[in-house]
């Protein structure tokens, strides 16, 4: 007879989120996994699968949380250009903000950290990433047909733009010493969509 789980994996994979999300993949051990969650090492992998298996499943929760607000925030009825000034400046509220600021982004902090060496985690960081780029794109097509920006415009290029921004956003507000960085830039780069 099979045992029944005697924890919620949902709550769990959200507990490993966090962690991973605080301290990184390499600088958290199965033996952290282990006191953090409060489950077994035999529970964590007939669950989850090895560590590498939990961050990523960790990974692919917090991007699912992430999007749907994304999707909100671009795509709006009325006009677009608001939507996309709110996103970025809520970007540089976040990474400003002293609760969040040696946590940064789990996508960024993963982009920094594994994608340069780790497919699966690459593949992960580039789909979040091209999601954004294309809520981006639609919001500032959308705003240039409805004459908020201005025709000469090109609403990829600025979408790639402020992609970089944002990722850049969020690096910098884990390491700076004052808010005022994130948001000068975030409101330079700004001046360019009028």
């Amino acid at each position: 007879m099979a045992r029944t789980k005697e924890f919620d994996p949902d709550v769990a994979l959200r507990s490993a989120l966090d962690l991973f999300w605080s301290r990184g993949y390499e600088a958290t051990s199965m033996a952290d996994l282990v006191a953090h969650l409060g489950i077994g090492r035999a529970s964590i992998y007939a669950t989850f699968g090895n560590k590498h298996e939990l961050y990523l499943k960790a990974l692919d929760r917090y991007a699912e949380t992430r999007e749907p607000e994304l999707l909100d925030a671009l795509s709006c009825p009325g006009p677009a250009l608001p939507g996309v000034r709110n996103l970025v400046r809520r970007f540089a509220a976040e990474a400003a903000a002293a609760d969040r600021r040696h946590t940064g982004c789990f996508i960024t902090n993963t982009a920094a950290e594994l994608a340069p060496h780790d497919e699966a985690a690459d593949r992960r960081v580039e789909r979040n990433w091209e999601g954004l780029e294309t809520l981006l794109r639609s919001a500032l097509t959308r705003a240039q047909a409805q004459g908020e920006l201005p025709e000469g415009r090109d609403p990829r290029a600025l979408a790639r733009m402020l992609l970089v921004l944002l990722q850049g956003i969020r690096v910098v507000g884990k390491v700076s010493g004052g808010p005022e960085r994130v948001r000068d830039a975030a409101e330079q780069a700004l001046a360019l969509l009028d």
